[in-house]
This record gives C-alpha cells, structure tokens and sequence, in this order.
C-alpha cells in the first residue's frame, strides 16, 4: 500500500488527521460529550492519533526521496 500512495495523498492525510485529532479533542473537553459516550469517543482519538503516527512514517520515507518536500514541522504548521 505504501508504494502506491503519492507523496501528495500522505501529505494531505497528514493534515486532514491532524485536522480532525485537533477537533476530537476539542469534543472531549467540550461538555456536550455524555459520560456514556466518552470512553468510545477516546477511542476514536487514539486511532486517529495512530493513524497519524502511520502517516508520519510513510512521509518520512517520502522525504528521503523527495527533498523538495516540506520538513514535517513545516507541514504541521500549515492549516487546511
């Protein structure tokens, strides 16, 4: 799978991860969320999270094929 995706499919599953833990947590400290309901939306969190920690690796492949490519800290401060 790694080898068919393009450096700009990660790049833009990077920011749409991130994107998307950034308002998962927001959710969890918001106080919509109900008690019953917290323990499944966590969950949602960390696979979000690992998922993006997945993506950071194939990036990082990518980078050392691709030098033209943004560093990663440069690519998680970019916004959507």
């Amino acid at each position: 799978m790694s080898e068919s995706l393009s450096s700009n499919a990660v790049l833009y599953a990077i920011l749409s991860l991130n994107s998307e833990i950034e308002l998962q947590k927001e959710y969890l400290d918001s106080p919509e969320i109900s008690v019953e309901d917290r323990e499944n939306e966590e969950g949602i969190l960390d696979d979000l999270e690992q998922a993006f920690m997945e993506f950071i690796d194939l990036y990082k492949k990518h980078l050392k094929q691709d030098k033209n490519l943004p560093n990663i800290e440069e690519l998680l401060n970019t916004e959507l």
